[in-house]
């Protein structure tokens, strides 16, 4: 059983030793969190604070483990389909759109919104960046490869945002897979394009620590089901690094269940499950 007091000491131990600091997040989400590290590692919180304090390849794989990298290709189609028909097209005449993925865990979001504005002609205007703070998660974005048989409903999503029209039932629009991955069901695979793999910039960020790391402002930043593992100083502040680096009347996509709270929310008008910065 992992108590209040051995929560506080194993974050404290850990912004001591390294640049990473936990003191902002959710107390009973960490706790869980802690106490998973137990089981896996079948130690005390004693145990794991000495090591964690001795061995710094244990650290960066106790902050692998530590963060959430949960999401997959056109999570909750409501908010793509927003993109798709209310937002994304206003960008038509632009020379250029800078999206930002924070937090961009395995990569399927990215993914999802480089397959929606290849659909879209938007592809080659856009400047894609992504970063997170587990480089294994960078890494397996990069690779673009993913488990087929787990991943099943990547394909329902794929259809209800790319190839159905929800304002248009009678409209359907084939566009095959194999335009933009690779399916070996024999290996249990599937492979995101090379095309698509080659676009985003992927940057290591901290977003408890670390400010713009891409010096640019953004028309799009996507932060989806990530805050909602902060307490709220920590979410308003991070909300905040994102209105400052959001040109006006950009967007702000965030989890399903994720919404903007305290005095940064004035910054912001709430509109079909997305966020648009007011233009002043």
């Amino acid at each position: 059983m992992v108590t209040d007091d051995d929560v506080l000491k194993f974050i404290s131990t850990i912004k001591n030793v390294s640049t990473y600091n936990f003191t902002n997040y959710s107390e009973k989400s960490f706790k869980r969190r802690a106490e998973k590290l137990l089981v896996d590692y079948k130690t005390d919180v004693n145990g794991l604070i000495r090591k964690v304090s001795n061995d710094k390849e244990f650290l960066e794989q106790i902050i692998r483990d530590i963060t959430v990298n949960t999401t997959e290709l056109f999570r909750d189609p409501e908010i793509w389909i927003t993109l798709k028909y209310r937002i994304l097209p206003k960008f038509k005449k632009n020379k250029s759109i800078f999206i930002w993925h924070s937090g961009c865990s395995s990569g399927q979001e990215i993914y999802s919104m480089l397959i929606l504005l290849h659909q879209l002609d938007l592809f080659d205007k856009a400047k894609v960046f992504a970063s997170d703070i587990n480089t294994q998660m960078l890494e397996n974005a990069k690779r673009g490869q993913y488990k087929y048989r787990f991943n099943l409903g990547y394909l329902d999503n794929f259809d209800k945002v790319i190839k159905e029209n929800p304002y248009n039932y009678d409209e359907y629009k084939e566009v095959p897979y194999s335009d933009y991955f690779d399916i070996d069901k024999a290996k249990d695979i599937i492979t995101m394009k090379k095309f698509l793999r080659d676009k985003p910039v992927y940057r290591k960020h901290d977003l408890v620590n670390d400010g713009n790391i891409f010096y640019s402002k953004f028309d799009i930043i996507l932060c989806r089901n990530v805050i909602i593992y902060f307490n709220n100083k920590l979410q308003n502040s991070v909300i905040e690094l994102f209105s400052n680096n959001l040109y006006r009347n950009g967007s702000l996509v965030l989890g399903a269940h994720e919404s903007i709270l305290g005095p940064v929310s004035n910054n912001f008008e709430r509109t079909k499950g997305l966020y648009k910065k007011k233009p002043f």
